[in-house]
């Protein structure tokens, strides 16, 4: 049932609205945004720019009260497009992860309720996207999980998901983790602060979309404010200046290694 509490109203809004990336539906007072990229829903320069801008777009709007974002059944992002990293180019690469910056930005900073339905697997940039919402309902499965596994091909991690992630798990765990490519399942992202709640997956949509209903009652003035009040430390996290981390992912991408690897893994993939 809707919130009939709530303080925003359907009117003017229209029912739906696709994007590359994204699909969009309107509902009582707040959007459910799905991620539709693909196979895997890999993050690539369309997803994160079309984040991005929706993110903005709705911080702004005062017609749509919060957001709850999902995947599809059993997926909700693979993580980086490595195919688009490794055959891209060193100044496109730095363009997506420019892009990429800005839209974990826009999500951490967005001051509205932001729920996260994560309907499935969600490694390394689909981590990052899930821990920059304020709850997260995670889909129970053997291969959904969730976490920084970036080590297990010696890619880079950048500062801004590194500090997100330090935030929510904190520092040392969070190092201990990322140094063992370590994934976690619904049930132990739980404990170890990743996640709030894990369910079937057939239910982590309409969980999420009731837990926004209840957040939709609280006055919009008073979330806001205890938002930004109660999560200084995640607002520091994402703080940072965009041109120093592009540089510093620019020198990454131009290293001789970082070459070869992505060299290896276009020659395993043609095997």
């Amino acid at each position: 049932m809707e919130n009939e509490n709530n303080q925003y109203s359907k009117q003017n809004f229209p029912d739906t609205c696709n994007m590359d990336s994204l699909n969009i539906e309107y509902k009582n007072g707040y959007a459910l945004v799905q991620i539709d990229n693909g196979k895997v829903n890999a993050v690539n320069t369309v997803l994160a720019t079309e984040l991005r801008d929706t993110f903005l777009d709705f911080e702004n709007d005062k017609k749509v009260g919060g957001v709850v974002l999902v995947g599809r059944p059993h997926c909700f992002s693979a993580g980086l497009d490595i195919m688009m990293m490794a055959t891209g180019g060193v100044d496109k690469t730095v363009e997506f992860w420019k892009i990429f910056i800005e839209a974990l930005q826009a999500m951490a900073r967005f001051s509205k309720p932001f729920i996260c339905g994560i309907t499935g697997f969600a490694p390394a940039a689909g981590t990052t996207i899930a821990l920059c919402a304020d709850y997260r309902i995670m889909g129970k499965g053997e291969k959904h999980v969730i976490g920084l596994n970036e080590f297990k091909m010696s890619l880079v991690i950048p500062g801004i998901m590194a500090d997100i992630y330090a935030y929510h798990m904190g520092e040392k765990a969070a190092w201990e983790a990322v140094q063992n490519a370590q994934l976690f399942n619904a049930e132990d992202a739980i404990k170890v602060g990743l996640v709030n709640e894990a369910v079937e997956v057939e239910e982590v949509i309409e969980r999420s979309e009731a837990r926004m209903q209840k957040m939709l009652k609280i006055l919009p003035a008073t979330y806001i404010n205890s938002k930004a009040t109660m999560r200084k430390g995640l607002l520091q996290a994402v703080d940072n200046d965009i041109e120093a981390m592009t540089k510093d992912l620019r020198r990454h991408m131009e290293d001789p290694m970082t070459k070869k690897l992505f060299e290896a893994f276009l020659a395993k993939l043609k095997k």
